[in-house]
């Protein structure tokens, strides 16, 4: 069996999956009390959080935190022992890399380098990309060229800074697969860029599991999982939609890989979303379990 990249970009040997647990920002309660958040990631029993740079104005201003917020964040994280392991850039849905304005593409590409040191700030190793060209215009023939572009110029400050990117597969129509989006990495030829498969969006995209899971063999930095249904990617319940997780798990154990799984849910509106993740953790525990994959308890 051949080496495979574990979650943190480091190489694994394990005879079987060790996987460590970890949760979307966006399934917990929203607050302005870092102190609070942590408390709530530990309290539902997860490692490790993702955070969220999305399109509203709120989450796009982390970009530009002083230097005092991310140490404050930083700390915060530490006193209550979880891991800042991802920064989830969805921001790009709106403000294309592929986009056919040279005034969208800059801004694009300063995304991508606020992003980039934030993460390193934080200490984070994982910047999450979204596979959307431009997701709000048209379609045309140069936006995957445009996309790669400037995927490319962001991998230079990646590689200065020591943080990886993983592309996301996503729903719509640009990087809808694993196999697309280890293309486009193996075009940039960067070891700064690999993949961060969505399990969800593969059943959405009515793909098959396995193979593209066996596609992206030692390219998947950490991968993170949703339920979802055909034309409804998003706030579906685990165990209640159409995603392959046992067949998903199952390759992972054939390919003995080992890292992070992030669970993504949208429970921030919720009044019992501590219980909601706490019940996910568990549900997913069991079924990787039933794949021999090990759920490392948080520590």
């Amino acid at each position: 069996m051949g080496q495979t990249l574990c979650g943190c970009g480091s190489v694994s040997h394990q005879s079987g999956g060790q996987i460590s647990l970890g949760i979307y920002e966006k399934a917990l309660p929203h607050t302005d009390d870092w102190d609070e958040f942590f408390a709530g990631v530990r309290q539902a029993g997860f490692d490790f959080v993702d955070l969220s740079i999305d399109e509203t104005a709120e989450r796009q201003s982390r970009l530009h935190w002083p230097t005092a917020e991310r140490r404050r964040v930083r700390d915060a994280a530490a006193r209550h022992g979880v891991q800042l392991g991802g920064i989830c850039l969805s921001v790009h849905r709106a403000i294309g890399p592929g986009s056919a304005d040279p005034a969208v593409r800059e801004q694009a590409a300063h995304i991508f380098e606020d992003a980039i040191w934030l993460a390193h700030d934080l200490g984070i190793p994982v910047v999450q990309v979204a596979g959307y060209y431009a997701f709000y215009e048209d379609s045309d023939p140069g936006q995957r060229e445009r996309y790669v572009a400037t995927l490319t110029q962001a991998t230079t400050i990646a590689a200065r800074a020591g943080v990886m990117l993983g592309i996301e597969n996503v729903d719509g129509q640009d990087v809808t697969s694993i196999s697309i989006a280890k293309e486009i990495a193996d075009e940039v030829g960067s070891p700064w860029l690999q993949i961060y498969p969505d399990i969800g969006n593969l059943a959405e995209q009515q793909l098959d599991t396995v193979a593209e899971l066996a596609a992206g063999q030692g390219r998947m930095v950490a991968l993170h999982i949703k339920d979802v249904r055909v034309g409804e990617p998003r706030r579906v319940p685990l165990g209640e939609g159409i995603a392959e997780f046992s067949a998903a798990f199952s390759e992972l154990a054939r390919q003995r890989w080992s890292g992070r799984i992030m669970v993504e849910m949208w429970n921030d509106d919720a009044p019992d979303s501590l219980q909601r993740c706490s019940d996910a953790r568990a549900l997913v525990s069991t079924w990787l379990a039933n794949a021999g994959l090990l759920a490392t308890p948080a520590s």
